[in-house]
């Protein structure tokens, strides 16, 4: 495929056959460097990975970075936010990594990272979550935090329609809703003028103006969009021998959204995985047709046979339990908005976002795209300061992707000894004892010291 933008390196292309990526010696990964403190991370985190390749493989194996554009970068070289060639080079060599980018103000593009996710429908935002001894953590017992979390990526209110309260557009989804669906209407509280007056009217509050003005939004949650999410966190947890999956929703509310997400979930867990899994479906029928000791023992001997709990949480107490109790949750599927509450919530417990990686998969075509999970910081960009740990653990999660798991053990250890060593990058140094802040280049290469 030709590409204008930018240029093809000598290498091989990672390719898939029968849901396994192929993934030859010399792969070509497409990344982008990312806006303002982007080209430092990268730098220090390009040096990290070449560095673990060349120690895991004994200098068989090489990476072929093929750098692509996004961003305000790519807006200053190309006068474009997101280049056709962009996404080409992911859609065709599979997997790639990313620094943080700039989203543009104003109309276009929305968001550049929901956009690559939507274009390339990778439905699985991975996030893990584990804790590096001696990060400054806000919480006791910091250690105890150690999940994964599958966020769906492509549905929910990132995928949403909305409506700017007052025009006509969000008028005729309320005029439609008031004559197709009166009961609903009816919980919209000012979605008539004549409601609006009696309220100000009641109140006493002169010089309001009583026209209807409502926002309104869509939520799509479909039934393909949560099979492929659930099944991806059951399939990840029996590989990767975790104890249980967790299916938070907010279904006491949005029942025929989040609540439909958590039954087709205990419905797909059930039908594609059988005796692998146990759930809190299945307790229930056995408590209500045998009784609750009949369905304890159900649920310890399939435990004890090594089958994966499935189970769920309402959102608000699962952001509550994840703090008090995170002993309790091993991976999390979710959808879109509640996995980023928790994905960001759990990253503070563990250090910050500065360190939170992430990866957006599609598992069925194996493309990904691993990034950074923070934003650009640009008062801080060009001086070589800040932590590339986000992208250092994304690319550890990409190597791990790809089968390279010598590779993503060694960057893992590096960075543990890094962190030990406390030279340290200032984010950790001012919070820790003892620490000796140093650049971000030579943050990166105490890591690889401590390979």
């Amino acid at each position: 495929m030709p590409y204008t933008t930018c240029s093809v390196p000598a290498g091989e292309k990672i390719s898939i056959a029968s849901g396994k990526l192929q993934v030859p010696a010399n792969p070509i990964i497409p990344f982008i460097r990312g806006d303002g403190t982007g080209p430092d991370i990268w730098a220090a985190s390009q040096r990290v990975f070449d560095a673990a390749v060349e120690k895991a493989t004994g200098g068989k194996c090489k990476v072929s970075w093929m750098e692509v554009y996004a961003g305000e970068e790519s807006f200053k070289k190309f006068n474009n936010w997101l280049p056709d060639d962009t996404v080409d080079a992911f859609k065709e060599f599979l997997v790639g990594i990313k620094g943080p980018l700039t989203t543009p103000v104003g109309g276009g593009i929305r968001s550049l990272n929901v956009a690559l996710r939507q274009m390339l429908d990778l439905y699985v935002c991975l996030r893990p979550v584990q804790y590096f001894t001696g990060v400054p953590s806000p919480v006791k017992r910091p250690e105890k935090v150690d999940m994964v979390i599958f966020r769906e990526n492509t549905e929910d209110i990132y995928a949403g329609i909305e409506f700017a309260a007052g025009t006509p557009e969000a008028q005729k989804v309320l005029d439609f809703i008031a004559k197709e669906f009166p009961k609903d209407f009816n919980k919209i509280r000012f979605g008539t003028q004549a409601k609006a007056e009696e309220f100000w009217n009641r109140a006493g509050v002169p010089g309001i103006d009583p026209s209807v003005k409502v926002g309104v939004g869509i939520k799509p949650v479909s039934w393909s969009g949560t099979v492929r999410l659930v099944e991806s966190a059951i399939d990840y947890a029996i590989r990767n021998g975790r104890k249980s999956v967790t299916l938070v929703h907010k279904g006491n509310i949005m029942k025929y959204t989040e609540g439909a997400f958590r039954d087709w979930g205990y419905a797909i867990a059930t039908e594609r995985f059988g005796n692998k899994v146990y759930t809190w479906a299945q307790w229930e029928k056995t408590k209500k047709e045998q009784g609750e000791d009949a369905a304890n023992a159900e649920q310890k001997a399939a435990l004890a046979g090594g089958a994966v709990l499935i189970k769920d949480s309402i959102a608000d107490i699962a952001l509550q339990q994840v703090l008090t109790r995170p002993e309790d949750f091993d991976v999390i599927a979710t959808l879109n908005l509640n996995g980023d509450y928790l994905s960001d919530a759990l990253a503070a417990q563990v250090g910050g976002i500065g360190i939170a990686p992430g990866g957006n998969i599609n598992y069925i075509t194996g493309h990904a795209i691993f990034e950074a999970t923070h934003g650009t910081a640009p008062k801080y960009a060009n001086k070589d300061m800040v932590n590339p740990g986000s992208v250092i653990l994304s690319g550890e999660m990409m190597f791990r992707h790809l089968g390279w798991i010598e590779v993503a053990d060694l960057i893992l250890k590096g960075l543990n000894g890094a962190i030990g060593s406390k030279r340290v990058t200032y984010d950790f140094a001012r919070l820790m004892d003892g620490a000796n802040q140093i650049k971000c280049s030579e943050f990166g290469e105490n890591i690889v010291s401590h390979m």
